[in-house]
């Protein structure tokens, strides 16, 4: 929870929150150029670290905050000459810098998000300028020290126009020995003045043995396979512990047991999986059962599109089934146009709250029509 007692708007449910994942896992590319940049003396004041969602954008801005907290802004060749530069960010996690930023005390940290809303009961659904002007505060209380002060922003996405603007603002005429992380998910929708002053650093998804890894170190054990999990999230950790905490595996496996009666339908397993979607507080489920749905019908597009199924069987006889549903071209063009309409079909039943039930039926028959051709 925030300081607010509202839940904090940049913590995965059921994971730890960024700042308590001590080590990036997968994103060395995105270290090593960081890195580089700390080394040779090029640190730029601004950072934008962009990439899918879930993938370990928040867990490298605060390793790279704790680094530049820890590290000393000048050092003293002293006796023995200069040290050698630093070759990881890694920081101990009994170092001072580590427990004061765990702990959202350290007082060169400020961390930019979205907080409450005007009457205070919920959170904001984008960052506000009131935030953004915290940070004038923070400045003046900070600069007395002399050491190095660090923004994150999580989500840059979530500013609204006053605030990015006013973000912008201090990337033009940024303050002494200061850093600003910029966390976005769709940097292109990013105002261009924002990315233009800023320094790009692009992490990538995840392999599977990096996202047995990840969930490791986050204490998660996962159902399933690690490299079926990587597929379906997309090598997002963030995407995968909400697939394990909703069930998504075996949800998949569901779908493809249900589009293997195809083109003869299975009605009994189809109103099973609808019954379980119209339930009381399903709505997760619901949103997931549909979001996996628009990514088996882009599976088996994709599967007749380049002549055979994805590498990675995500559900037993899911290969088999995409082979016999999708074996032309011509059908992989047929399941594109049907997830198209599907996704416009699911988007108008959400917007006017139709029955959840029937939704799902819609979407099962539409796909039933366009494997009988």
């Amino acid at each position: 929870m925030s300081d607010d007692g509202l839940p904090e708007p940049d913590r995965v449910e059921g994971a730890p929150h960024p700042r308590e994942t001590l080590r990036v896992i997968g994103q060395g590319a995105a270290e090593a150029e960081f890195l580089d940049a700390f080394n040779t003396g090029r640190l730029h004041h601004g950072w934008l670290i962009s990439g899918p969602r879930g993938v370990g954008k928040a867990t490298l801005a605060w390793s790279i905050a704790r680094f530049l907290l820890a590290t000393p802004l000048a050092q003293d060749d002293g006796l023995f000459g200069a040290p050698p530069p630093p070759t990881t960010l890694d920081v101990a996690p009994d170092h001072p810098v580590a427990r004061r930023v765990l702990a959202l005390s350290d007082p060169g940290l400020f961390l930019l998000r979205r907080g409450p809303n005007e009457k205070g009961d919920r959170l904001a659904s984008e960052i506000l300028v009131k935030e953004v002007r915290k940070l004038g505060n923070f400045f003046a209380l900070s600069a007395a020290d002399g050491g190095r002060r660090v923004v994150i922003v999580d989500a840059a996405d979530d500013l609204n126009t006053q605030a990015a603007n006013a973000i912008l603002k201090m990337l033009e005429e940024p303050p002494a020995r200061t850093t600003i992380l910029l966390i976005s998910h769709q940097p292109s929708g990013l105002l261009p003045t924002i990315r233009s002053r800023c320094r790009m650093l692009r992490l990538h998804p995840l392999a599977a043995p990096e996202m047995t890894q990840a969930l490791d170190q986050a204490g998660i054990i996962p159902e399933g396979n690690a490299a079926a999990l990587a597929e379906l999230s997309g090598g997002s950790v963030g995407e995968a512990v909400r697939l394990i905490n909703l069930g998504g595996l075996k949800m998949y496996g569901e779908l493809v047991g249900l589009l293997g009666s195809l083109p003869r339908l299975d009605r009994a397993r189809a109103l099973k999986l609808a019954e379980a979607a119209a339930t009381r507080g399903a709505e997760e489920r619901l949103d997931l059962l549909l979001g996996l749905t628009d990514l088996m019908l882009a599976r088996l597009a994709r599967s007749g599109a380049v002549g055979h199924p994805p590498v990675t069987e995500v559900a037993t006889g899911e290969a088999e089934l995409m082979a016999r549903l999708a074996p032309t071209p011509q059908m992989a063009r047929a399941w594109a146009d049907c997830a198209q309409e599907i996704g416009a079909r699911a988007r108008h039943g959400r917007a006017v709250n139709l029955d959840p039930a029937a939704l799902v039926l819609d979407t099962v028959f539409k796909i039933q029509k366009t494997a009988a051709g």
